[in-house]
């Protein structure tokens, strides 16, 4: 036993000699990690604007693109202050909401166009006659359909999709 003392005493001298010589150290952790490739991820939808211009008068249709979920979406103009805009519905499926957009009446589903929208330029001076001097930009969005707990569709404009605009030299401007 007295033995067996000895020698753990020796080892732990030993220890303590061995410790005392160390300085400190500092040490962390961390992590790196190469990765390669990739996966493209869409929001389920793809709406695209088609607009003409002609005679003072923006012809607006929005797509949705086939594949693509079924949606709501709302349309604004806007041009210079000094002119008014008319808003004209020829389909009775646009409406005017409480926000100034024009909501489309019904679901757009995949591969499906909305009804057009015409927006007319009002007051224009009689000494301007080319159309194409004009800018007037039409902001759309669109937002997925949802479901209440009854099972009927409505839209949430707090989770819009896809948002646009084009203006008139046909550049897309994203929202």
């Amino acid at each position: 036993m007295k033995k067996r003392m000895c020698t753990f005493l020796a080892a732990a001298a030993a220890a303590g000699v061995l410790a005392a010589g160390m300085g400190t150290a500092h040490a962390y952790f961390t992590t790196y990690v190469a990765v390669r490739g990739g996966f493209p991820i869409e929001m389920g939808d793809r709406t695209e604007i088609t607009e003409t211009f002609s005679n003072w008068v923006k012809h607006v249709r929005i797509a949705n693109e086939a594949g693509s979920e079924p949606v709501y979406i709302r349309a604004k103009a806007f041009c210079g202050s000094a002119y008014d805009l008319v808003y004209v519905d020829e389909s009775g499926r646009w409406s005017l909401g409480e926000d100034g957009y024009y909501y489309y009446d019904g679901i757009v589903n995949g591969g499906e166009v909305t009804e057009e929208l015409q927006v007319r330029i009002e007051n224009v001076p009689e000494d301007i006659t080319d159309p194409a001097s004009f800018n007037v930009v039409v902001v759309y969005e669109s937002t997925p359909v949802r479901y209440d707990e009854a099972g009927n569709p409505y839209a949430d404009w707090s989770m819009t999709l896809d948002s646009a605009s084009m203006d008139e030299s046909g550049v897309v401007i994203d929202g």
